[in-house]
Order: structure tokens, then C-alpha cells, then sequence
């Protein structure tokens, strides 16, 4: 049996005559967590994009879940977009958020089941949300709102979770209950991949990670890519420099409280 649960070979997207990912190709293992790691505009996102099947690629390919395309194993799939994406006017509850992740599950009519209604109960009571099911999703604070979406992949029951910077806009409290959550996902064989900015909680977060700059930098365990020379070929060495600055500067105030 194919143990991957991502495999890309020379993959290469461009907008336009602009590339995007060039060259990329790695191998993610089932039931791990991984960062990825990049500048803005280093091909993470489109990297995601890729792996949906929203966007058609120049060259390369894509196998998913033991060597599948995405399209046989879609609902076995679940996104978390990033929040800026999302229509947070638009006229629906967290309920109804969170049954948007049973759609793939409904009968011939698309009818709401019981089942579907307490799976989706049971979701928004793990993320803590069970209070507000009724509210409508402009109400919710960023991080309730970011909550939501995870109680709906959850729902889902998918084998692959994509999580576009899911920590982005909320507070350290919500980080951790949700990184606790994915944590349980990963004790159950989920895969998860995660786009993240914040470096000093890498080692905390994931057990693999993928640095991305266009090109691929790295991909493998922590122990074996997470190091300075792949952050300065990822970020720069300003960046990095400036990183290390603010770090030491926030770990010599933390002294003085």
C-alpha cells in the first residue's frame, strides 16, 4: 500500500508568464502535521490551490491518498481558506457553516439528515462553539470565526485537512485549542498541512515541514530541514536577522514581568 499522502513530481504553476512554483517535487507521509513555511507570495497558497484541483498547473503531477487523483478523493478533502476570502456577510448561521462540510454525505435529494445535525453538533461543541450554532457568521469574532471552519472540515471526516494560515487574526488562546484539535486528527491517522508564518512556534507545531521560496528549499522531518541555512534560502537573511532580533527583544522583556 502506497504510504504517502501526497506525492508531487516537477510540478510547475505559473500566472501567466509569472512562475509561481517551479520544479517542486516531494513525498508527505500519512498521518503527520506540516508547516509550511515561506515569504509572501513564495507559492504556498497556489501550492494548495495545486492539490484541490483549482488550479491547473503547466507541467507536473499530482498524486493524492495512496496515488489518486484529486478528483476520485475529493470528499476526502478538506480546506480551511484563508479568512479574507471568505463572504462573512453572507446570510447564513454557524450551523449551517458547519453542515457545509456534510454536503458530500447527503442522499439523492441533498436532504439534512439527523445524523448530519448532531455530527455537526458534535463539531461546533469540540471547537467550543456550540453556544453560538444559531448566530450568523458576521457576529463572530476572528477567532470564533476561524473556529467554525475547523469544526466543518472536522465534520467532514476527511483524511487530508489543508489549513490556510488558520491562526492568522486570533488570539494564543484559540492557536492552542485548535492546534490540540488537529493533534487528535493526527492520533487518528489524519494528514495535515498547515501554512504558517510564525517561526518560534514551528518546533512546537509540526513534526515535518515544507519550505517553499518559489522553488522547493526543503521538505522532511524538523530535525533534518529545520535549520538556519534553510531559513535564510527561504526568507533571506534579513528577514531571519530581524526575526532573531525581535525574539531575543520579547525573551529579555518576558525578564522584567
Amino acid at each position: 500500500m502506497n504510504q504517502y499522502a501526497i506525492e508531487t513530481e516537477s510540478l510547475h504553476v505559473n500566472y501567466g508568464k509569472t512562475a509561481v512554483l517551479w520544479d517542486i517535487s516531494f513525498k508527505i507521509p500519512r498521518g503527520c502535521i506540516v508547516g509550511i513555511l515561506g515569504q509572501n507570495g513564495a507559492g504556498k497558497s497556489t501550492l494548495f490551490k495545486a492539490i484541490l484541483g483549482l488550479i491547473k498547473p503547466l507541467s507536473g503531477k499530482i498524486d493524492l491518498l495512496g496515488g489518486c487523483l484529486v478528483s476520485d478523493v475529493r470528499q476526502k478533502i478538506a480546506y480551511v481558506p484563508q479568512r479574507e476570502s471568505i463572504d462573512w456577510d453572507f446570510p447564513i448561521t454557524a450551523e449551517e457553516v458547519v453542515l457545509m462540510g456534510r454536503y458530500g454525505r447527503l442522499g439523492l435529494f441533498g436532504r439534512v439528515r439527523k445524523a448530519d445535525r448532531e455530527a455537526a453538533t458534535n463539531a461546533l461543541d469540540l471547537v467550543g462553539m456550540r453556544p453560538f450554532a444559531k448566530r450568523q457568521i458576521s457576529q463572530l469574532s476572528g477567532g470564533q470565526q476561524q473556529r467554525l471552519f475547523i469544526a466543518r472540515a472536522l465534520v467532514q471526516d476527511a483524511d487530508l485537512f489543508l489549513l490556510d494560515e488558520p491562526f492568522a487574526g486570533v488570539d494564543m488562546a484559540t492557536e492552542k485549542a485548535i492546534m490540540e484539535l488537529l493533534k487528535a486528527q493526527k492520533q487518528q491517522g489524519k494528514t495535515i498541512l498547515v501554512i504558517h508564518h510564525d517561526l518560534s512556534t514551528v518546533e512546537e507545531y509540526f513534526e515535518w515541514s515544507i519550505l517553499l521560496n518559489t522553488r522547493l528549499i526543503a521538505c522532511g522531518p524538523l530535525t533534518e530541514v529545520f535549520h538556519r541555512e534553510n531559513l535564510i534560502r527561504t526568507f533571506g537573511k534579513g528577514q531571519m536577522l530581524f526575526d532573531e532580533a525581535a525574539d531575543s527583544l520579547a525573551k529579555s522583556q518576558s525578564g522584567f514581568l
